[in-house]
């Protein structure tokens, strides 16, 4: 889910700096300013690499500690990673003109037309119902792997995001781009192969419990591929604003609906009913219990303050760069309080995972080279992934 919502954030950025360049075409040309860094700016930039690396990883460690302790509730597991939005609200409080640095994207100087109140609230359910979908595959997935297993097979939401955007949104399968979804395929199969029979494997040993786990994993990793192609093609086509509240809307917005998705899905299967003696029942108290929980849920969203610090303080391939350093900090933390077997099919899985991120990222920042190789020729403007100070003071 982490993984996911920073990759969303990605793309709607990048998508809408493009879309903006491409618009505006009568910006008149500034001087290229120098290059220069801040102490403060390096000091913003550790934070929000903090909240990435050391959120996706503990939020994930929380979830897998959460079933090993006697949690059973797939739906409560899966609230948790929506019902941390409201930490969020605090942000409308700022007012308008110090939160929204930029303006609407324009053709010809004239401002395009919002989209209609009911066009914004389609969008919104229709994503948060899918994101709420994925999140409780998520959550099946996580109770029935090793963690260190959940996490790898994650990796292969770049892969779908790849595959579904070559529909939507002409992505281009260059190279590196096929490279990656290979490297993503066989990692994800050499998994399969392990089966149940590692014996970190909550379900027991049982394979049927593994695969389906497995496949809710894939499921749950396709699904939120599809929603990330959706969000970048929505912000092109629809909403076509390059504002920071408008992202944060879409986070919020879509959060309310998944939450009160999940909630229904939480009341109607009945498992309401059995919290309070699961809560008595976990083996490490009933407060470890509720800050398990509480902590969880607080994590994933300050896991989406630091994607969206990183995407505005330097650029979404620096935040997609993040997520790379991370993506073997899970596996390795997992075997340390999980003791879970890094075995050798593992291990190698978690090899060509790294090296398919990797790959991936690559073609970001060649494409990000272009894009910003363009801009700059038509426009004079610098990138904000560096602070620089205006050489007339």
């Amino acid at each position: 889910m982490g993984e996911a919502q920073e990759l969303q954030l990605n793309i709607i950025v990048q998508d809408s700096h493009e879309a903006n360049h491409q618009g505006c075409t009568d910006v008149p040309k500034q001087p290229v300013l120098p290059w220069r860094r801040n102490l403060n700016w390096w000091l913003r930039i550790a934070i929000y690499t903090l909240f990435v690396i050391a959120g996706q990883s503990a939020a994930t460690l929380l979830g897998r500690l959460y079933y090993n302790k006697s949690g059973k509730s797939k739906w409560l597991g899966t609230l948790v990673q929506l019902a941390g939005f409201p930490i969020l609200l605090p942000y409308y409080c700022i007012p308008a003109s110090r939160r929204n640095p930029t303006t609407n994207i324009t053709t010809n100087n004239i401002p395009l037309k919002s989209p209609s109140t009911l066009i914004l609230a389609s969008i919104y359910v229709s994503l948060g119902l899918l994101v709420a979908l994925c999140c409780f595959l998520y959550s099946v997935g996580l109770s029935l792997l090793p963690v260190s297993t959940y996490s790898l097979i994650c990796a292969s939401q770049l892969a779908f995001n790849a595959l579904f955007s070559f529909f939507l949104n002409s992505q281009k399968f260059t190279p590196y781009i096929v490279n990656s979804l290979v490297l993503l395929t066989i990692s994800s199969t050499l998994l399969v192969l392990q089966g149940g029979d590692s014996a970190d494997d909550p379900t027991g040993g049982s394979k049927t419990k593994y695969v389906i786990g497995f496949l809710c994993t894939v499921g749950a990793s396709a699904g939120y591929g599809l929603v990330l192609s959706l969000t970048q093609r929505v912000f092109r086509e629809v909403i076509r604003k390059e504002t920071f509240a408008v992202i944060l809307d879409m986070i919020v917005y879509q959060s309310l609906v998944a939450t009160c998705a999940v909630l229904v899905g939480l009341f109607a299967s009945g498992e309401w009913r059995g919290l309070r003696k699961e809560m008595e029942g976990f083996e490490l108290g009933k407060v470890s219990y509720v800050m398990n929980l509480t902590w969880s849920a607080i994590i994933w969203q300050l896991y989406a303050i630091g994607a969206v610090g990183l995407i505005f303080e330097a650029s979404s391939l620096f935040s997609n760069a993040i997520s790379v350093v991370g993506l073997p900090v899970v596996p390795v933390l997992a075997v340390i309080f999980f003791h879970d077997k890094m075995d050798g099919i593992k291990a190698m899985a978690m090899v060509l995972g790294i090296w398919g991120f990797i790959s991936y990222v690559y073609q970001h920042y060649l494409d990000d080279r272009k894009s910003k190789t363009g801009s700059n020729n038509a426009t004079g403007e610098v990138s904000k992934a560096f602070p620089l100070e205006n050489i007339n003071g």
